[in-house]
């Protein structure tokens, strides 16, 4: 006996299997972002901080070598604002309101009659006056 298969879904809706739901993709979103930007923080900071624990042990690390792990830290900080838009479109949004040069030109909005009209599904109307109604 044969049981018959059904046909091979679309990339869709491997899609979907692989997100059951978009709370599980942002979520997958979010921790990539967090794993980035931890990754840059320990990358940027723990040099310094080793550094700065052996100093205090042996006193035997260059101030020059220092100073330039101490920027190398700095600099993580100039890379949180390169890192969140990158990763995050609400981020993205919210600088687009604050800075000038990110800004999109405000899209038209309807006016209330043409909203009106457009809700409630008839054309243009002739003006009812008193005597129609009553």
């Amino acid at each position: 006996v044969q049981v018959p298969h059904a046909p091979s879904q679309p990339l869709a809706g491997s899609e979907s299997r692989r997100f059951p739901n978009k709370h599980s993709k942002k979520a997958l979103k979010a921790s990539l972002t967090l794993g980035v930007l931890l990754g840059m923080f320990f990358v940027a900071w723990l040099p310094f901080f080793i550094t700065n624990v052996a100093q205090a042990v042996c006193g035997c690390v260059p101030a020059g070598f220092f100073d330039v792990l101490t920027w190398l830290g700095y600099c993580n900080s100039t890379m949180n604002p390169i890192i969140y838009p990158l990763f995050m479109r609400d981020f993205k949004r919210a600088m687009g309101k604050f800075l000038p040069c990110c800004r999109r030109p405000p899209e038209p909005r309807p006016s209330a009659v043409s909203l009106s009209m457009r809700n409630s599904h008839t054309g243009p109307r002739a003006a009812a006056s008193l005597k129609n109604v009553l």
